[in-house]
């Protein structure tokens, strides 16, 4: 009887330490959820076309300058709608479509590159030439992200890193 009190523990000490390193923090200046969004955003009902000086995302004191996720689940940052021209794609999904899988599930480790070309689990994507700014502080070999279906932008997903709480929009381009 004392052995197995003292597996369990020894067990729920383990436990307790895992979810200190991985959940239940906000982490990066307080704008990181603790987990991936449950889902991707909503299509935008009304667009709001980006300001001639540039878009700013630091809706609140510690949060980044970059498009992110509120804990509770709000995406910033996603709302200039269907006809936002830096989106535009000429021929969407023309390296194919995405098919790992989406949504909170599904976290990635990412295996190398950069913005213009990076990959994990056989995938490979690039950022959006619009996007390029709001990842510069992405670590392209070991951060974890997620990926969403863009519902306003045909061709696009975007890719959510869970360290930072940020995400930018990915087109996909094949196998790598």
């Amino acid at each position: 009887m004392k052995k197995l009190i003292g597996l369990l523990a020894i067990c729920v000490l383990y436990s307790l330490s895992a979810f200190a390193q991985h959940g239940g923090h906000e982490g990066g200046g307080g704008h990181a959820t603790a987990r991936p969004p449950a889902h991707g955003p909503a299509p935008a009902r009304t667009p709001h076309p980006v300001p001639s000086g540039g878009q700013h995302f630091n809706d609140k004191a510690g949060h980044p300058d970059a498009p992110h996720v509120h804990s509770n689940g709000k995406w910033i940052g996603h709302d200039t709608g269907r006809d936002d021209a830096h989106y535009h794609l000429d021929h969407p999904w023309e390296h194919g479509r995405f098919t790992g899988g989406f949504g909170r599930g599904h976290v990635w480790h990412l295996g190398g590159g950069g913005p213009r070309l990076f990959w994990f689990g056989g995938f490979g994507f690039t950022v959006a030439d619009f996007d390029i700014g709001y990842c510069n502080d992405w670590l392209w070999d070991s951060d974890d992200i997620t990926i969403y279906e863009d519902p306003d932008h045909d061709g696009w997903y975007l890719a959510y890193n869970v360290r930072l709480g940020t995400y930018v929009h990915v087109q996909y381009m094949g196998p790598h």
